[in-house]
């Protein structure tokens, strides 16, 4: 019979399953769990008195920008709240900011992601073939090429060989430069045809379609006749001479 124990709390543990217990009952009924402290994350930035360059060169809108000592450099932080925070170590002398640290590290973080955001995630489309595809099988995969490609994705075709269909791999290399040829006006050669165990890849990326700038239209031709800044009009024609009287 397995031996009663008190817990901190005065529950008697005996025979129970364990995730009946509590967490602290848990702890008490597991000795031999080893706890691991969390690790605590470095900073990207040293700030205030983990700075340990004797002097540094201040700059931003609220320090007069120069050399000092970094005890003095400290002092003007304190003076504002805020932190003094060491954005380029590499120079000499390292050259620091006063400013939040916080808010620093918020906007560091939010253009980061930002960024991320902006950057254009490259999408691989495969397309297959096998050694005997026939023409129909070829254009249908040819129409879907097509749309991935004005769509910006890359392509990755190749041709699967099968037991011993690897004997007509110069037929694979055949179809698949065929299948280059017919994008050529969409699609740029990354890699030619190239075997890789039972496989031969093919590797094209879009082309980079460069619209022509459109012409300023060119501004309307002034008549003959016209003069400019508002000229008035020309003078009504004489009227025809009335007949002599007798």
């Amino acid at each position: 019979m397995t031996p009663a124990r008190l817990s901190r709390t005065g529950v008697i543990i005996a025979n129970k399953p364990y995730l009946s217990l509590s967490k602290e009952d848990q702890l008490i009924a597991t000795p031999n769990r080893r706890y691991v402290p969390r690790q605590q994350v470095e900073e990207p930035f040293k700030i205030n008195q983990k700075i340990t360059a004797r002097e540094v060169r201040l700059v931003g809108e609220n320090v007069e920008v120069g050399i000092y000592p970094i005890e003095q450099a400290r002092r003007f932080a304190q003076e504002q709240n805020l932190d003094l925070v060491e954005i380029s170590p590499t120079a000499v002398p390292p050259v620091c900011r006063v400013i939040d640290y916080s808010k620093f590290k918020y906007e560091q973080k939010k253009r980061t992601r930002e960024l991320k955001a902006k950057a254009t995630k490259v999408v691989v489309k495969e397309i297959r073939f096998g050694p005997n595809t026939d023409d129909h099988d070829f254009a249908f995969k040819l129409k879907h090429a097509q749309e991935f490609l004005k769509e910006g994705a890359k392509i990755k075709a190749y041709v699967h060989f099968v037991g011993r269909s690897i004997v007509f791999k110069e037929r694979g290399e055949i179809l698949l430069l065929k299948f280059a040829q017919a994008l050529e006006d969409l699609a740029k050669v990354e890699q030619l045809p190239k075997l890789e165990g039972k496989r031969m890849f093919l590797y094209l990326a879009p082309k980079v379609v460069v619209k022509p700038k459109t012409a300023a239209p060119a501004p309307a031709a002034k008549p003959a006749g016209a003069k400019e800044n508002g000229a008035k009009e020309a003078a009504p024609k004489a009227s025809a001479p009335k007949e002599a009287t007798e």
